[in-house]
């Protein structure tokens, strides 16, 4: 039996009353609504048109929500149901920008209009990085003058270098720099000319005595120089073994005037096997003893050797069939001559007109032109004391002597320029005011004592 004749039996059978069915024990009793169903099953108010029963069978028509605009209608938003709150009024709005659909099925109509042009504030001027348009920062601040009256400045923070580092060169300001207000400006030049002059007077004085007064002077001269070394160095936070540095730059030269020149070699064996003992001596490997003996041999050889050459040089005086004469202390006096006007020539030469920088990462103010002028200068003086002298006595051997001065005195000259400004001092010492320290003065002859001795050796003036 269908379910329509049970409902249609059941309401026989009641009168048309219960509209109830019995199911059985599967599903029970199943109530149906008391009132009609005939009508129409949904409603949206009074102004909508009723909808079709759910038994009707579809038409393929879309239901109308609103009027066309050839209908008699309002443009009053449409309401769903009796509730009287216009929740879709914000999109009703006919005052709004938005435009209205119509969705009736007929030609869509949209209806627009221009939106107010947006007014923006109009901007004063560009606005630079880095400026201050308010002027906040250009204001005068005041200032509490007993603020500033206790203030420490900071101490300058330096950065610990290791044995061996390079030092950073200090930057320069143009190619060369010369004094400021002429020569003298670097210099205390009438402090330095009575210092020079001392030293002249004492100098001459032991060589007209005798040969081993000036060993004397040339061995106080040499241990002074290496102890401002050794003492400079530390500051490069090396750590040399400054007694046995000192010590062999001392022995040197008196070492070469007793016995020669066959002496040099053991002198810088026993110095490195003092090292050595030193070293193997410490605690740990941590005392770095490969840097630190390099550096104490290195000043031995460049102070203590090249110096004891002014040893050897007066000792040809001593020995020999010139036993008695003046070859020695006359070629160490033209030595000291030609360096000494070597070094004032160059520097009032460069001082007037250089232009051209040398080396101007060793020092900015030797030019080229100091250098042409320090070797008239040198060729010069050593014709001027070459013709009072009875050992250089013809001109190619004034030539000779006065070109090996002139080259290698500069080149001592910027050797040690090149180690203070790795070491970062101005100068070694301070001993000799107006010059520095003894090894600042002394370092261009360094280089020349050992030069001019083979040279004098080949060319035996004296002969």
């Amino acid at each position: 039996m269908s379910d329509d004749d049970t409902k249609r039996n059941r309401r026989d059978e009641t009168g048309g009353a219960d509209p109830t069915i019995d199911f059985g024990d599967e599903f029970g009793v199943v109530r149906f609504a008391d009132e009609d169903d005939s009508g129409p099953a949904l409603s949206f108010g009074n102004e909508t048109e009723q909808l079709p029963h759910w038994t009707e069978p579809p038409t393929g028509d879309l239901p109308r929500f609103m009027k066309g605009e050839d209908d008699d209608a309002t443009d009053a938003p449409i309401r769903i149901g009796d509730d009287s709150t216009d929740v879709w009024g914000a999109y009703n709005d006919t005052s709004a920008s938005r435009p209205r659909v119509d969705l009736t099925g007929k030609t869509p109509r949209f209806e627009t209009s221009t939106p107010p042009p947006v007014q923006r504030p109009r901007r004063e001027g560009p606005i630079r990085i880095g400026t201050d348009p308010t002027g906040e920062n250009s204001r005068p601040i005041p200032r509490d003058p007993s603020a500033s009256a206790g203030r420490v400045r900071p101490a300058q923070v330096t950065r610990s270098r290791r044995p061996g580092d390079p030092r950073p060169t200090r930057p320069t300001t143009g190619a060369m720099q010369r004094p400021a207000t002429g020569p003298g400006a670097n210099r205390d030049l009438p402090m330095a000319t009575a210092v020079g002059a001392l030293l002249g007077a004492a100098f001459i004085g032991a060589v007209v005595w005798r040969p081993a007064a000036v060993v004397i002077l040339v061995t106080a001269i040499i241990g002074i120089a290496s102890y401002e070394f050794f003492t400079q160095i530390r500051t490069a936070h090396y750590s040399p073994v400054m007694p046995v540095g000192v010590a062999a730059c001392v022995a040197a030269p008196l070492a070469a005037y007793w016995m020669g020149d066959a002496v040099l070699p053991l002198i810088i064996v026993f110095a490195l096997i003092a090292c050595g003992i030193v070293f193997v001596a410490g605690d740990s490997i941590d005392i770095s003893p490969t840097p630190q003996m390099a550096v104490t041999l290195f000043g031995i050889m460049w102070i203590g050797l090249f110096g004891s050459f002014a040893s050897l040089i007066l000792r040809l005086s001593t020995t020999g069939s010139f036993a008695g004469s003046n070859i020695g202390t006359d070629t160490l006096f033209i030595i000291v001559i030609g360096v000494i006007a070597n070094d004032i020539a160059a520097y009032f030469v460069g001082s007037a007109v250089g232009r051209t920088p040398l080396r101007d990462w060793i020092s900015p103010n030797k030019s080229t032109e100091g250098l042409i002028g320090g070797t008239l200068g040198t060729f010069g003086a050593v014709i001027i004391v070459g013709l009072q002298s009875t050992t250089w006595n013809g001109l190619g051997e004034w030539l000779a002597l006065a070109i090996v001065i002139s080259l290698v005195a500069p080149l001592g000259d910027l050797v040690e320029s090149m180690i203070k400004r790795n070491l970062g001092v101005k100068d070694f010492g301070t001993i000799l005011t107006g010059h520095g320290g003894v090894l600042d003065r002394f370092d261009s002859m360094l280089f020349t004592l050992p030069v001019v001795y083979y040279l004098a050796l080949v060319l035996q003036p004296w002969g």
